[in-house]
């Protein structure tokens, strides 16, 4: 896997949703680095791209609460364990669970496995509540998928959080799991 600077050279056979977070990350001014790679359906494989960008990939949970009336999208660290309970009390929310693949594309247009904070551009309903361990909010650098999982991308965490989450019209809660 190579590190490059920004959107790829040659967008011919990449997804209309990648090419869409490119466009819009360009156009919010943020710098960006990407590598390419199999599709990274695991923490294990995600673990080879954090090494290549020297960043951890964030942890990315799709979660719905019982009656399926509100949706949420977990930023949390990729070592770290998930705990439903932990999270379900700061949010006074009683049972979570994960998110059905079928609301997840319906919206944020990303499938399992590609989940990210970059799926939130195809929300402009603000219908997903986007909440943030704060461990990763102490990191300089963040990692995530571009709505697809075969390119990774390094920002700073700072463009993510005053930059691209304004910028889509969301704002998110911080937690500590």
């Amino acid at each position: 896997m190579e590190l490059y600077h920004g959107r790829p050279v040659d967008c011919v056979g990449r997804m209309e949703k990648e090419i869409k977070t490119y466009d819009l990350l360009d156009r919010l001014g943020v710098d960006y680095q990407r590598t390419d790679h199999a599709p990274a359906d695991t923490m294990e494989v995600c673990n080879v791209i954090d090494g290549v960008l020297g960043v951890l990939i964030c942890k990315n949970l799709f979660l719905t609460n019982r009656q399926k009336t509100k949706f949420y999208l977990l930023l949390m660290p990729g070592d770290k364990p998930f705990k439903t309970k932990d999270l379900s009390k700061q949010l006074g929310v009683a049972r979570l669970s994960f998110g059905s693949a079928e609301d997840m594309e319906r919206l944020l247009n990303v499938t399992p496995g590609s989940v990210s904070v970059m799926g939130l551009m195809n929300d402009p309903d603000g219908l997903v509540q986007l909440v943030i361990d704060e461990d990763v909010l102490r990191e300089e650098y963040f990692g995530c998928h571009p709505c697809i999982n075969t390119s990774s991308l390094k920002m700073k965490t700072a463009d993510v959080v005053k930059t691209f989450l304004p910028a889509v019209k969301h704002e998110f809660i911080s937690v500590s799991l």
